[in-house]
C-alpha cells in the first residue's frame, strides 16, 4: 500500500505474479525462502510460456471471475501483485478499489525515458548501454506510476540483440526481486520517486516484418543499430534483393574505408565467403553475416560483388507509420 509517499505491505504473506516470465521459477524459490505463498495469473496466449510445474491460473479478462477467485484465495491487504509482461491494461477501478495500491509493475528499462512495451529494441536503436531494472506503482497510464525500487548497471559488451538484453534481464530481475522482497519482509517503508514525465518518452511495440524496413540512406552507426534492434529473437530487419524481400542479421560497422558517394548505399562492395561488405551513406561500411530468405535460409553465398539492396520508399513510409497492437488473448 501507499502511505506517506512510501510503499509498504505490513505482514506480507502472498505474492501473485500477473503475466509471464522465464524467471518465475527463480522468483518463486525466493518466495519460499521467505515463506510466501505464490501464484501466477496469466492470459490464454501466454500460458504456453509458463513452466507446467508451476502453479498458475488462466484468465481471458480481469473481470468478476478473476476478482472473485483472488478474494477467495488471498487476503488482499497481505498480498503483493506484480505485473510482469502482462498483456492487460489495468483501469482505475481495479487499481484503487480491488488491488488497493498493492499492484506494481516490473519494467526492464529506465523510466521515464523508456515507457512502453518494446524497450529492448528501442534501447539498441538508440545505442543506450545503461541498464535499469525496476518496480513501479501501476497507475492508470502505462508506465507512469511512482518508482518503488530500481537497480542499474552497464550492459556487458555481448549484449547486442534484443535476445541478449532479454537474457541479461532474466538474470538481473532475480537480484532485483530478492533485494526488494527482503526490504518488504523487514517491514521497511520504501520511499516513492515520482517520475518527471516531461523528460520521458513512450515507445510503442514493434513488428519486425512491418516496422523493420531498412533505410539505406542513413549513416552506418544508425544503420547497424537499426539492424541489431530487429535481430534475434525476431525475423530481422528487411530490405529487397533482386525483387525479393530478405532479412538481415548479424551486422557490424566496418571503418577505414575510402570516402564514398551516398549513391552507393546498399551496394555489395566485397564478398569474403562468410560475410559481405555493404556501402553506406558515410565513409564506413557494414559487415553482414546473415541474409535470410522468406524460409529463414541464409543465402549469403549466392550474393555477388556489385549486387545491391534497396527498400522502396513506400515500404519505409508505411513502416514508420505502423503501430503494432497487442491484447491479452
Amino acid at each position: 500500500m501507499i502511505k506517506n509517499n512510501s510503499f509498504i505491505i505490513n505482514n506480507l504473506k502472498n505474492v501473485v505474479f500477473i503475466g509471464e516470465h522465464q524467471s518465475f521459477k527463480e522468483l518463486i524459490e525466493i518466495n519460499k525462502q521467505y515463506k510466501l505463498k505464490s501464484l501466477i495469473i496469466t492470459s490464454p496466449n501466454q500460458k504456453k510460456k509458463i513452466d507446467k510445474n508451476l502453479q498458475y491460473k488462466v484468465f481471458g479478462k480481469l473481470d468478476n471471475k478473476f476478482t472473485n477467485f483472488i478474494t477467495k484465495e488471498f487476503d488482499i491487504s497481505k498480498t503483493l501483485f506484480i505485473s510482469i509482461k502482462a498483456r492487460w491494461i489495468f483501469d482505475k477501478r481495479i487499481i484503487k478499489t480491488f488491488f488497493k495500491n498493492n499492484l506494481i509493475n516490473y519494467h526492464p528499462a529506465r523510466l521515464p525515458f523508456y515507457r512502453g512495451g518494446a524497450t529492448a529494441s528501442w534501447r539498441i536503436m538508440n545505442g543506450d548501454r545503461i541498464d535499469c531494472q525496476l518496480f513501479h506503482v501501476v497507475s492508470e497510464k502505462v508506465d507512469e506510476g511512482p518508482i518503488i525500487y530500481f537497480e542499474k548497471s552497464i550492459l556487458p559488451k555481448y549484449c547486442k540483440t534484443p535476445l541478449d538484453l532479454e537474457n541479461y534481464s532474466n538474470i538481473q530481475i532475480v537480484s532485483l526481486y530478492k533485494n526488494f522482497i527482503k526490504i518488504l519482509k523487514n517491514k521497511k517503508k520504501i520511499p516513492l520517486t515520482k517520475q518527471s514525465l516531461y523528460v520521458g518518452q513512450y515507445y510503442p511495440r514493434l513488428n519486425a516484418k512491418l516496422n523493420g524496413w531498412i533505410d539505406w540512406s542513413v549513416e552506418s552507426w544508425h544503420l547497424s543499430k537499426f539492424i541489431d534492434s530487429f535481430d534475434e529473437p525476431y525475423s530481422g530487419a528487411c530490405t529487397m534483393y533482386k525483387s525479393k524481400k530478405v532479412f538481415i542479421k548479424d551486422a557490424h560497422i566496418h571503418g577505414g574505408e575510402i570516402s564514398k558517394h551516398n549513391y552507393l548505399s546498399g551496394l555489395v562492395s566485397r564478398h569474403d565467403g562468410k560475410w559481405i561488405t555493404v556501402c553506406t551513406s558515410d565513409q564506413n561500411s557494414i559487415l553482414i553475416k546473415k541474409i535470410l530468405n522468406n524460409k529463414g535460409k541464409n543465402i549469403i553465398d549466392s550474393l555477388k560483388e556489385g549486387d545491391r539492396f534497396y527498400s522502396p520508399y513506400s515500404k519505409i513510409t508505411k513502416a514508420r507509420s505502423f503501430k503494432a497492437k497487442y491484447g491479452p488473448k
